[in-house]
Order: structure tokens, then C-alpha cells, then sequence
């Protein structure tokens, strides 16, 4: 990755303002810019001020009072030896609870601007996917922008347009042939200098193909859709910072099918404005909107000012936040207890060093 100085890799007075000035002095910012199953990478500036890329273990890292592991987007400090010191704190975080039967917290990437929430004119659209991925975003203050992609194989792509308008009417919408560079600038005007976009979609639905044009490379590989299902192969694996041309950087990340909820319920509520906004008339302070009596949301679904899909979604999301919250605090309290072992551990290695 070709760049000159830290502000071209997102670097600000937001990050800076979290070091002192002997840390400033001694120690050197790295933003990892991928991130596999047991280490991730790194670029940034040497102490000679030479860009270098470095390769490191995926293990917690110190971040504030507290241990965590590196994803893409964050921001590592490392000393002139390029060892590692801390794990910045992250100005947004997109992150969920992992797939399957665990437990565990995923963090999918860090210090975003821009999300870029990839749709496609077909079967894959769906409104209640898209508010799925405004709550998590939303929950980091991240500004998003629906991105309604393969526009080539629709008829009629307002239909999709409207939808999403109806339902969110302050959300930007781009519609755009992926394929066709020239349908892309309309999405470099939310990508500035210095400035961290992302894109987050379900498989298939052309995130690779809209990173290889904007990128003007095919450093992510490309599958047809599958016609049976219109749903496009998976392709991208693993997460990926990407510098483009015009000075702004693009994050990668594998389609999703499940991207299950947690620590979102401020997201969800913001998302979901309307509802927060109808609630203040109700009756009562707690009301739950599902069968009190003056309940102002569901009036304004039975006299058709509210759309029942949005309230049903609503509930579907809280719901699972709240259920995901409670298995992953468990989790977390196990998390805090490894991390105390690597500060012990730390503190024992230093102690053996200073005798030798």
C-alpha cells in the first residue's frame, strides 16, 4: 500500500489526542490493514518516517483498563523496536455476536466514517436485513449509505428505491451496474481524503466487484450469480483495507448470512426513530407497544401511520440484543480473566528480563 504520511491512512487528532507526549516520542502508530486466524497486518512509518509493513499475533492487546484483539481499521502502537505497546480506543466499531452456537463477541472493523450497506435488485433485498445493518452502524454513530447494486438486471430498480426511501427517508441511496466503472463515481463523493468507508452486505450482492472498480484492480475475486436463487457466490474471505487513488480508504468484508445482534440497543432505537419518537404519547413510560392500552405505536399501526413490518423488526431486533447481551457478558467475564493473564504474564516476562 503506497502512502506518504499517517493522514493518509486515517490517522487524526482523534487517535493522537490518546498518547502523551513521551509516548508520541517513543512510540509509532500502525493501522492494521488485514486480519487472518492467527496474526494480523500492519502499515505505518518506521522511525526514519520509511513506510513499512508489519506482521503481527492476533493476541489481546492492552487497550485502556482492558484487553482486546486487534481488527481491521484499528490503530496499534508499537515502540522503535516494533513491539507492541496498545490497542488505541476506536472511534466507531461494527461488531456482532459470532455465528453458530458461541458465545463470543466478533469484531468485523474499527474506526469507520462511511458505511456502504450493499444491496442488490433481486431476491437478496431485503428491508429488514438493511435495518439489521443501520442498527449496528448506527450504534457507532457511523453515517451510512444504502448502495442497491446489479441494476443491470432489474427492469425497474425505483420499486427498490421507493422501499427503502419509505422507510427511512433521511438514508442516501446510490443505485449503480457495479460493473460499469463509471457508475462508481457516484459513490467517491462519501469517500473523502484521509476518510474510512465500508462495506457491508450479504454475499454476492457485488461488494468485491464494486472494490475492484474503485480500486481499478482485482485484488478480490468476482463469482456469478447462482440462477437458481439469484444469490451470488461467496468470495471475499478474510477483512481488507484498501488506499484508492483519490486519498480515501476502503474496508472489505466477507458476506454475512448471519449477522446476529449485541450491545446495539441504542443503534436500534436510533434506527428506528419513528417508533422512539411515537412512544413519548403513550400511556405508559414502559410501555412495550405489544398490548397496553394507549399505547401511541400501535394506534399508529391501526390507523396505518406506522407500517406493522417496521414495529414486528423492531421488537424481532431488541429481542435478540437483549438475549445475545446476556450470553456474551459471560464470555467477556472469561475474556477479562485471560486478559489479567497475559498482564501477569507480562509482568512476570519484564521482571525475569531485569535480572538477566
Amino acid at each position: 500500500m503506497y502512502f506518504q504520511h499517517l493522514s493518509d491512512l486515517g490517522w487524526n487528532n482523534y487517535f493522537q489526542s490518546q498518547l502523551t507526549f513521551e509516548q508520541l516520542d517513543t512510540q509509532l502508530p500502525f493501522r492494521v490493514i488485514s486480519q487472518h486466524r492467527s496474526q494480523v497486518e500492519c502499515v505505518g512509518l518506521n522511525k526514519n518516517g520509511q513506510p513499512i509493513d508489519v506482521a503481527l499475533g492476533s493476541h489481546f492487546w492492552r487497550n485502556a483498563d482492558t484487553y482486546e484483539r486487534p481488527t481491521v481499521g484499528d490503530w496499534l502502537m508499537l515502540d522503535e523496536h516494533l513491539q507492541p505497546q496498545q490497542l488505541l480506543e476506536r472511534k466507531s466499531l461494527l461488531k456482532r455476536k459470532s455465528a453458530g452456537q458461541t458465545s463470543a463477541l466478533q469484531l468485523i472493523a474499527a474506526n469507520i466514517d462511511t458505511l456502504f450497506i450493499v444491496t442488490s435488485c433481486n431476491d437478496d433485498f431485503s428491508l429488514n436485513r438493511l435495518e439489521r445493518y443501520l442498527s449496528i452502524a448506527n450504534e457507532s454513530a457511523i453515517h451510512c449509505v444504502a448502495v442497491i447494486t446489479k441494476a443491470d438486471l432489474c427492469s425497474d430498480t425505483s420499486v427498490f428505491v421507493q422501499a427503502i426511501a419509505n422507510a427511512h427517508p433521511s438514508l442516501a441511496i446510490e443505485t449503480l451496474n457495479a460493473t460499469h466503472t463509471d457508475e462508481l463515481d457516484s459513490l467517491k463523493q462519501w469517500i473523502g481524503v484521509g476518510q474510512t468507508t465500508a462495506l457491508l452486505g450479504s454475499s454476492g450482492v457485488g461488494k468485491s466487484t464494486i472494490i475492484n472498480g474503485l480500486t481499478a484492480a482485482s485484488a478480490q475475486k468476482t463469482g456469478a450469480i447462482r440462477e437458481s436463487d439469484s444469490k451470488g457466490r461467496h468470495t471475499t474471505t478474510g477483512r481488507s483495507l484498501h488506499r484508492l487513488s483519490g486519498g480515501g480508504l476502503l474496508i472489505d468484508t466477507p458476506g454475512m448470512r448471519e449477522l446476529q445482534m449485541v450491545d446495539s440497543e441504542h443503534g436500534i432505537k436510533t434506527t428506528f426513530h419513528e417508533i422512539e419518537i411515537l412512544a413519548e404519547n403513550c400511556r405508559f413510560k414502559n410501555c412495550s407497544h405489544t398490548t397496553e392500552p394507549g399505547c401511541a405505536v400501535l394506534q399508529a399501526v391501526e390507523s396505518d401511520k406506522l407500517e406493522a413490518r417496521l414495529l414486528d423488526n423492531y421488537h424481532k431486533l431488541l429481542s435478540e440484543q437483549a438475549r445475545n447481551n446476556e450470553s456474551v457478558a459471560e464470555r467477556r467475564s472469561n475474556d477479562r480473566a485471560l486478559g489479567r493473564f497475559y498482564k501477569n504474564a507480562q509482568k512476570t516476562s519484564k521482571k525475569f528480563k531485569s535480572r538477566d
